[in-house]
C-alpha cells in the first residue's frame, strides 16, 4: 500500500469500506462509488456525507478519546506485574531490538503474500515448515518470486538489518525521546516525521496523516481527515519503543502508544498500537504467551472488535491441535479484512506467540506462516520473544547476520549499531 492509495477515487472505495467495518450504515454513500470519475465537487459532497454519519455507529463501543478507552476496559482484568530485575534489562532490551530486527528481516521477502503462497514457496524450496530464514530459491519459479529486497533479507544473504519503514518508526520513537523527553506530545513526533521520513517512504494512514500534517492539521485531526486506513496496522508497528521503556508496566506502555497512534490512527487503529506496546512490556516480566496476550487486552476496549477478534485466536490457539487450523479460522472470521488491517493481522501476532510457547525461532516462523503482513507481524514477535529471552539466549543463526549493523532514513542513525540503539534505549526506562 503506497502513498498512490490517497488518489481521489481510491479514497473514496476505501473509506466506503472501513465506515462498513466500523458499524456504519453506507447504503447512502454507495451512489459515489458507481462514478468512474468524480468532479472535485462530488469528491467534496462524498466527504461531507461520509463525516455526517459520525456518532451514528450501529455496533461497538469503541471510542478514540483516552478517558473512553479507560472506561471501556474491562475493569477486572489489571494487570500489576513485578519489576524487572535490573541487572537484568538491559540483555532484555538488546533481545527486543535484536528480535525486531529478526522478525522483521524474515518477514520482508513475502510481505503481503497470503498464507496459502507463503506454503507454495517454502515447499518448493523444500523448508516447510519454516525453520530459519527463507532461502532464495534460483531460478525462482513462476508466480513465486520473492520481493526485490530478498537480496538483503533471505539465508546466506544478509550482512545487516537492511532499511524497513517498521525500523524507523521505533527508532523515531527512541528519537523522540531524546529530542523530547518523556513528556512528547503527538504533535512533536509528527514533527520528527516531516523532518525525517520521506513521503514515498511511508504508506496507508501515516501517508495520509503525513499529507494532513503537512496542510497545516495537527494530531488528533491528522488522523481523521479523508483517512481510510485508520484502522490499519500502522500505528502498530510503532508501539515498540513505548513497551521497550515500560517493563513490567503495561499500562504506562499503552498510555504512550495512544498519544503516538492518534497521529494516524482512530478506534482499532489505536488499540492496535495500545495492544501491542503492553505485551511487550509484560513480555519482560511474563514467559507465558497467553498472560501476555492477555496484558495487552488488558488495556483496550473490551468491547471493540479488536478485543474480540484477539480473544477468539487465544480460545482457537488453546483449543487446537493443528496450528494451520488456527490460521484457517482467523482468515474465515476476519479474511474480509484488508491485507494490512491492524485486526486480521493483530490475531496472527496472537496465534503465532501461541504456537510458539516462547522458542523464538517457532514464534517467528510460526507467525511468518500466518501470512499478511509478515515484516509487520514477525518484527512485533521478536520483540515479544526478544524481551522474554534476552539477547544471551537468542539463537546465534537469527542474530549473528546482521554483524550489529543497522539501516535507516532518520537523519543521524543511517548507519547505527543495534547495541547502541538498545544501550540508548534503556536510558529512558522508566
Amino acid at each position: 500500500m503506497h502513498h498512490k492509495d490517497l488518489t481521489d477515487q481510491s479514497l473514496v472505495q476505501a473509506e466506503l469500506k472501513a465506515l462498513q467495518e466500523e458499524g456504519y450504515e453506507v447504503q447512502p454513500l454507495k451512489k459515489w462509488n458507481q462514478h468512474t470519475r468524480l468532479s472535485d465537487f462530488e469528491i467534496d459532497e462524498f466527504w461531507r456525507e461520509a463525516n455526517s454519519l459520525t456518532g451514528k455507529q450501529i455496533v461497538n463501543n469503541e471510542p478514540s478519546d483516552y478517558d473512553g478507552i479507560l472506561a471501556a476496559r474491562n475493569k477486572n482484568n489489571n494487570y500489576h506485574l513485578p519489576k524487572p530485575r535490573e541487572e537484568e534489562m538491559q540483555d532484555r532490551i538488546l533481545g527486543a531490538w535484536l528480535g525486531r530486527c529478526a522478525g522483521c528481516t524474515l518477514g520482508k521477502p513475502v510481505e503481503g503474500w497470503p498464507r496459502q503462497k507463503i506454503k507454495e514457496y517454502l515447499q518448493a524450496a523444500g523448508t516447510y515448515p519454516l525453520e530459519g530464514y527463507i532461502p532464495a530459491m534460483s531460478p525462482f519459479l513462476p508466480g513465486l518470486e520473492l520481493h526485490q529486497n530478498y537480496v538483503g533479507t533471505t539465508r546466506g544473504n544478509i550482512i545487516k538489518m537492511v532499511r524497513d519503514d517498521d525500523i524507523d518508526y521505533t527508532i523515531i520513537g527512541l528519537k523522540a525521546l531524546e529530542t523530547y523527553g518523556l513528556d512528547f506530545t503527538a504533535k512533536d513526533i509528527g514533527r520528527l516525521w516531516l523532518e525525517n521520513l520521506p513521503f514515498y517512504n511511508i504508506f496507508t494512514a501515516e501517508a495520509a496523516a503525513y499529507r494532513n500534517m503537512v496542510n497545516q492539521l495537527e494530531p488528533p485531526q491528522s488522523a481523521c481527515y479523508r483517512n481510510p486506513y485508520r484502522e490499519f496496522i500502522g500505528a502498530q508497528i510503532r508501539a515498540d519503543m513505548w513497551g521497550y521503556i515500560h517493563p513490567g508496566d503495561p499500562e504506562r506502555a499503552a498510555a504512550m502508544a495512544y498519544r503516538d497512534a492518534t497521529i494516524s490512527h482512530t478506534k482499532n487503529g489505536i488499540y492496535g498500537e495500545m495492544w501491542a506496546a503492553a505485551c511487550i512490556a509484560a513480555a519482560f516480566v511474563l514467559d507465558d504467551p497467553a498472560e501476555i496476550i492477555k496484558a495487552g487486552l488488558s488495556e483496550i476496549p473490551c468491547d471493540s472488535r479488536l478485543f474480540k477478534a484477539i480473544q477468539n485466536t487465544l480460545v482457537w490457539a488453546q483449543n487446537m491441535k493443528n496450528w494451520e487450523d488456527v490460521y484457517r479460522m482467523i482468515e474465515t472470521h476476519f479474511g474480509h479484512y484488508h491485507t494490512v488491517h491492524v485486526i486480521n493481522n493483530s490475531c496472527l501476532i496472537a496465534a503465532g506467540l501461541m504456537i510458539g510457547r516462547g522458542d523464538f525461532s517457532q514464534t517467528l516462523c510460526s507467525t511468518l506462516m500466518g501470512g499478511l503482513d509478515t515484516d509487520c507481524t514477525c518484527a512485533t514477535n521478536g520483540s515479544i520473544a526478544g524481551a522474554m529471552l534476552g539477547a544471551k539466549q537468542l539463537p546465534q543463526d537469527w542474530v549473528d547476520p546482521f554483524n550489529n549493523g543497522l539501516e535507516s532514513l532518520v537523519h543521524g542513525f543511517e548507519n547505527s549499531r543495534i547495541s547502541d540503539l538498545a544501550q540508548r534505549t534503556c536510558s529512558f526506562i522508566v
